[in-house]
């Protein structure tokens, strides 16, 4: 069986497809530097379970963790995000122009 090395884009895009670890950025977004206790607080997670959502954050590159005294603040850290969405830029065009034909086909039924 053949090993497959996980790129960076693919580990990014990876920890965005669950939606518990979505919602942890969000709160690191409008709460930096949130402890893991904080961050798992409004989940039905345990201590164990958000780890294991923080450890896959952390390996994307999408999350610093850092430790003072006995409690670990988490904070977003951007790079990654940024690559994804110039990756995904380049594809942009093909939903933009299909959204463009679906105006004009909605226009074009609406005309008397």
């Amino acid at each position: 069986m053949v090993k497959y090395q996980a790129s960076d884009i693919d580990r990014t895009f990876s920890a965005l497809a669950d939606p518990t670890r979505r919602n942890v950025l969000l709160r690191l977004k409008e709460e930096p530097g949130l402890s893991v206790s904080e961050l798992a607080r409004p989940f039905s997670l345990k201590l164990p379970g958000m780890m294991k959502h923080l450890d896959v954050l952390s390996d994307a590159g999408l999350i610093k963790r850092t430790k003072t005294g006995r409690t670990v603040s988490v904070h977003l850290s951007v790079g990654p995000m940024r690559e994804a969405m110039e990756w995904l830029k380049r594809y942009e065009r093909f939903w933009t122009a299909s959204i463009d034909r679906l105006v004009a086909l909605v226009e074009e039924d609406g005309e008397p």
